[in-house]
């Protein structure tokens, strides 16, 4: 041990007499692979104590000023367990709203320490503490960082102005079920304010891309006073064909709503929905398929309806209209730019 701690004052001795000889702290820093700062605290302990000094640094003593506090610490490894799917910044932020106040790099800090600094690693702790301690996990358990950045709208291909002015369309599938067979999923979502819906199906066709309009995005629209004006969709059968012989497209001209459609070979026109089904994946279904078995459809969209409510309500987003607003709470506040925009396009009355 003696012999060790001799090694590393002769070292950090070695760096101060270094940088006197050459005359350049930084080059002497790069030799001995210190930083500046590391140097400066050195020469200044030096300066004070001799070698005595340095030895106290030898021995590793934590630096008490840098560490977290602990209830801190405890709050973010908690929040690893029981939100696995957010990220660093959104880990930050959802504690500040706690009164707990950590940088996001402090968060990551924490991770690294216990080994949880990635999705996968912090969704393998949240299981193994289920498994231990039988916890009865909540659907609301895991919410992951959704970054404005990762949205991947395609340099500007997506053009929106208001609520309603444009929606994106997109079929995702989840996968194949014991008992329930092949599960695809219908995505809607505004552009704008980034309000989504979703609806499950066993299968894929434009009658079924219809219904989800239908059933659940035009009866949204209709109870806020305002129109859908035009959808995206990629070029998949679901969404286009023949007009006179293709129920989507059949759909859409009666409803009066523009059909956009992504650029061929450039899917990622369609981004916003790629992104929210990369969400989805992550904070809903590699949850809920972990914990619960499901018979049924329905018994599957009951749940995701519920994710879905909170992802409405309640899950701050950082879209670009956003600005860190709900996406309800977008789409509510900036009703009146479409409602204005409606009376805009009305033909006075002759």
């Amino acid at each position: 041990m003696m012999n060790t701690q001799v090694k590393l004052i002769k070292g950090k001795v070695g760096l101060l007499k270094l940088a006197e000889e050459l005359g350049n702290v930084s080059q002497a820093c790069k030799l001995f692979g210190y930083s500046r700062d590391t140097f400066y605290r050195y020469q200044e302990l030096y300066e004070q104590g001799g070698e005595a000094a340095l030895q106290e640094v030898s021995r590793r003593k934590p630096n008490l000023k840098n560490r977290i506090e602990v209830p801190v610490e405890e709050a973010v490894l908690a929040m690893a367990i029981d939100k696995p799917a957010y990220g660093q910044l959104r880990a930050s932020n959802e504690l500040k709203k706690k009164g707990i106040f950590i940088s996001p790099a402090g968060v990551r800090c924490v991770w690294l320490r216990h080994d949880l600094e990635t999705f996968r690693k912090r969704l393998k702790a949240l299981e193994v503490k289920s498994a231990q301690e039988g916890l009865v996990l909540t659907e609301d358990q895991v919410v992951a960082l959704e970054r404005a950045k990762d949205e991947k709208q395609a340099h500007g291909e997506i053009e929106t102005h208001h609520p309603g002015y444009l929606g994106a369309q997109d079929t995702y599938y989840v996968g194949t079920i014991k008992g329930v067979g092949r599960i695809y999923q219908q995505t809607f979502i505004d552009t704008y304010s980034k309000v989504a819906t979703a609806k499950l199906y066993d299968r894929k066709n434009a009658l079924i891309a219809a219904d989800t309009l239908n059933d659940r995005v035009l009866p949204f629209f209709e109870q806020h006073g305002i129109n859908l004006l035009r959808v995206l969709t990629d070029r998949g059968t679901e969404y286009c064909g023949a007009r006179e012989h293709h129920e989507y497209e059949l759909y859409l001209a009666l409803e009066d709503i523009d059909h956009s459609k992504t650029k061929a070979k450039s899917p990622q026109t369609n981004g916003i929905c790629e992104r929210l089904h990369r969400t989805m994946q992550e904070e809903f279904y590699a949850i809920t398929f972990r914990k619960k078995i499901y018979n049924t459809l329905d018994e599957l969209q009951a749940d995701l309806d519920l994710w879905l409510d909170e992802y409405n309500n309640q899950r701050t987003h950082s879209g670009k209209y956003c600005f860190g607003r709900t996406p309800m709470q977008t789409f509510l506040e900036t009703l009146p730019l479409a409602k204005q925009k409606m009376l805009q396009d009305t033909p006075p009355i002759a």
